[in-house]
Formats: C-alpha cells, structure tokens, sequence
C-alpha cells in the first residue's frame, strides 16, 4: 500500500538527520582509516569533513527512502600508499560499517534515555516524542547501512572482506567486478518490486532485528 503524501513527508523527516549521519561518519570514518594507515587522498579531497554535501550520493540516498536501502559516494583511497594493500583495504572497509554500529549503539542510548522521560514529562512531550522516533530510526538506518554495506557484493565494503580472505588471483578477478556491482543492486531492488518480495530485505532484515533486540530497541 501506498503512503500518503502526509506520511511520506513524516518518515522523512525523521530518517532525515540518522540516514543524513549515518551516511557522513561511514564515509569520513573511511577516510580517516585510509589516512592513519598512510593514504592522504581522502583529506586531499576535501572529504574528511561532518559536511553530508560531500558525502552524499543521489541515486543511493533516493533508494534508502524508496527501499531502505542505500549508500553514500565512495571516498577516494589509492591502495598504493598501504604497506599491506589487500590488508588494509579491508580495515578501511571495515571502518565504515563500524561507525554505522557505533552510531547505532549511541542512538540506542540515547533512546533508552529518552524514553522514560517521555511519560514523566508531559509538558515536553511535543518535544521528546520527535526525538524518541529519531533516535529510533537512528538505531535501524544504522543497523541497514552497516550490514548492507558488509554484503559481499563489489564494490561494497564487504567485498575487500573477503578478497582479504582468497587467493590473490582471485581476489583480483573478484575485486574487478565492482563496476558492475551497483547495477547488480539495482536489478535485485527491481526484481524484488516486480516479484513482490524483498530479496535483500531477506538477507539484511533479520540481523538488523536480532541486533536491534540485542540493543533493546523495537523497530
């Protein structure tokens, strides 16, 4: 079913600042990773910045409100500055899905702080109830972009976990497929509307859920 305008226009405006955040630490934690293991393209770019402008990616933010699943533009990194490439590729991938459950676990505490103070104080409750549905959402876009992104689907970060994993050959030929990776996702997110199902849904939704009652947070 669709949604209203009205409820449209609601949802979006709670995911905006947690998608909005969660899509700047990912990419900036990246960066930051990339620059302590010697690789200074992402701070020459001008993309070790809380700015979400230089973060953003449009297709990827549009699919996150169509689908809930989405992605932010990638930051530079040039392998040839990392004393151990295939190694530290896969650190600077993991760094951003890492900020993704951090980001998670610190609006899961602030939900739970939030929460009792929002039956006792009734007289802010205009004001808490808002912010108790953002730190909400904050916990599940957090908890999606970080397992989505660990989807071992070039060029996802997922993907230097495992050719982190294979023989070198292999990993190459693996890694090579990242130029098609995203037209991948895309004909999956096309296919699961014209089947009815959420094919990606199916993998990402159940550890999000897990990880969500781990941090006491129903979504």
């Amino acid at each position: 079913m669709f949604e209203s305008l009205p409820d449209q226009i609601v949802r979006i405006s709670i995911l905006a600042v947690p998608l909005l955040l969660g899509l700047t630490c990912h990419e900036l934690a990246h960066g930051l990773a990339a620059l302590a293991l010697g690789d200074p393209t992402a701070k020459q770019a001008g993309r070790l910045t809380m700015n979400p402008v230089r973060h953003l990616d449009p297709l990827g933010t549009i699919a996150f409100i169509l689908a809930s699943i989405g992605w932010a533009k990638p930051v530079p990194v040039n392998d040839r500055y990392f004393k151990n490439p295939m190694r530290d590729m896969m650190l600077v991938s993991l760094a951003g899905p890492g900020a993704n459950f951090i980001l998670a676990a610190f609006f899961a505490g602030l939900f739970h702080l939030l929460l009792p103070m929002a039956f006792t104080m009734v007289e802010l409750r205009s004001v808490l109830h808002p912010l108790l549905l953002i730190s909400q959402a904050g916990v599940m876009v957090n908890l999606i972009l970080g397992i989505f992104n660990l989807l071992p689907i070039p060029p996802l970060d997922g993907s230097n976990l495992l050719a982190w994993l294979l023989p070198k050959p292999l990993a190459y030929s693996y890694l090579s497929l990242g130029r098609y990776g995203f037209l991948l996702l895309l004909g999956l997110l096309i296919l699961s509307q014209f089947a009815g199902i959420s094919l990606l849904g199916s993998i990402i939704f159940p550890p999000v859920g897990l990880l969500a009652d781990l941090l006491g947070v129903p979504l």
